[in-house]
């Protein structure tokens, strides 16, 4: 089977009959069993993926097919899809079936796109390096010894590996533009409350976003433009229009643009020399070009990730709450009265990072610390977003590297070390505080050929002004 890496190479050779939905669903189940090693998908809809692409094939051929006819799909294992399994890599939730769709998923049907199975993920999609699964570790297509990245990194795999055209993962403090560095993919994480978060697991609520990976820009502001917008399902979702992001993502600069960069990453001594040139390669490429990009200082940066930890394990603890064993998920089989049943499900049905998150939550809410650190951590938060957004409005986009290594070796951060795994996050967890638009798109390579990612920062709402640009830097 030929691997297509562009929706658009799709539906040319559909239109000219050199393939056809069904072929390109049997040629990625071959791929997926062929790779069935590297531990990417907890289920595969076999038969259904095969049965959908059929009905496809034959709404094609009447010329009623949706915008999305040919555009195999996988969804992380957070998100919702009506009678199918749901289990966010956990074994507290083995076994459970979703009784509805995301509001996702279901955009994505309605344009005839084909979803052909769930993928793992970091349990709950608390971790950044895939090893945190119920299911096991997943393994990096580029070097398997090495992380795909997390939460979203078999997500992430299956694009770069041709499992699928397009993965949705989420993307709490980076879980998705992490893993798309890692693989050298696209990783999209839209404004908050730009898609509804219906069907999507809950981990922190005030950060989660359903985000795109694929292997282009173009093809991930055509998913984003077809499921994002307003949703009665969620009060949180934004009313704003969306915008044809499709339309305009090939769109270049009319005018010079004012780039600014934080001179404490890009020029940090702990940032990895090879990522270190190739941002400022970029950023020189971007000035050959009359646009201006300046270092400034960025003073908040030592409290972005206590800031977005304290916050996001405080909501983990509440949210992960309903799984007490009682109404849905893993109950222990021990005969043990009420208060025996909570604890004993929860302390087998949760792997050691959720409980580790839960606790560290529970600790922060608690009456003794709760001015101490969640309250205090919600006024900086407030300082980051504003910040952040005066940044904005004095330059049209933020960039810097999405990660500040190449993706590491499996079993490199064991639980002495784990504050380390944590620091990785930094790049990411901005544009999640904030609230804001965030991508990482490509950005070569290093000596060993692991993929170099390059985030791009733009104010809310501005995803179609971020698009273009991150299109258009991806042709420098």
């Amino acid at each position: 089977m030929t691997m297509y890496k562009a929706f658009e190479e799709i539906k040319t050779a559909i239109t000219e009959g050199s393939t056809s939905c069904e072929a390109l669903v049997k040629g990625y189940l071959a791929r997926i069993e062929e790779k069935k090693h590297l531990n990417v998908w907890n289920e595969v809809y076999t038969e259904e993926a095969l049965q959908k692409a059929k009905e496809v094939d034959a709404k094609i051929a009447k010329g009623n097919a949706g915008r999305l006819a040919g555009m195999v799909v996988g969804l992380k294992d957070v998100i919702a899809y009506k009678d199918h399994g749901l289990q966010a890599s956990s074994n507290m939730l083995d076994g459970y079936v979703s009784p509805f769709s995301a509001t996702a998923t279901d955009r994505l049907l309605a344009e005839d796109a084909i979803i052909i199975g769930r993928q793992s993920c970091d349990e709950f999609a608390m971790g950044s390096s895939n090893e945190n699964s119920a299911f096991g570790v997943v393994k990096n297509n580029i070097d398997e010894t090495r992380v795909p990245g997390g939460s979203s990194g078999a997500s992430a795999v299956a694009v770069s590996d041709d499992h699928c055209l397009v993965s949705l993962g989420s993307d709490t403090g980076g879980s998705v533009r992490q893993p798309a560095a890692f693989t050298g993919t696209v990783g999209l994480k839209p404004t908050y409350s730009r898609i509804s978060r219906w069907g999507l697991i809950a981990y922190a609520s005030s950060f989660d976003t359903i985000g795109v990976i694929a292997n282009n820009v173009t093809d991930a502001s055509l998913v984003l433009e077809i499921i994002a917008g307003q949703d009665e399902n969620d009060a949180t979702v934004s009313q704003k229009p969306v915008p044809a992001y499709s339309k305009t993502v090939e769109n270049k600069p009319k005018e010079k643009l004012k780039v600014a960069y934080f001179k404490e990453t890009v020029e940090s001594e702990h940032l990895n020399k090879e990522i270190s040139k190739n941002t400022f390669d970029k950023i020189e490429a971007l000035r050959a070009e009359g646009h201006e990009v300046e270092g400034i200082e960025f003073p908040l940066l030592d409290y972005l990730l206590p800031t977005y930890y304290i916050l996001t394990t405080a909501e983990a603890s509440t949210n992960l709450e309903r799984f007490d064993g009682v109404r849905y998920g893993h109950r222990t089989k021990e005969n043990v009265d009420l208060e025996g049943l909570y604890k004993k499900s929860r302390s087998e049905g949760f792997g050691t990072e959720v409980k580790r998150r839960i606790m560290l939550g529970t600790f922060v809410l608690s009456a003794s610390y709760y001015d101490a650190y969640f309250s205090k951590a919600q006024k900086v938060r407030r300082m980051i977003k504003e910040s952040t957004e005066k940044i904005l409005s004095e330059y049209d986009f933020i960039l810097m590297p999405t990660t500040s290594t190449p993706s590491f070796e499996i079993g490199k951060y064991g639980e002495n070390n784990l504050l380390e795994l944590y620091l990785g996050d930094l790049y990411t967890v901005h544009a999640s505080l904030a609230g804001l638009p965030a991508i990482s798109i490509p950005n070569g390579e290093d000596k060993d050929g692991l993929t170099i990612g390059l985030q791009i920062m733009a104010n809310r709402f501005e995803e179609e002004k971020m698009l273009s640009f991150s299109q258009y830097v991806s042709q420098l």
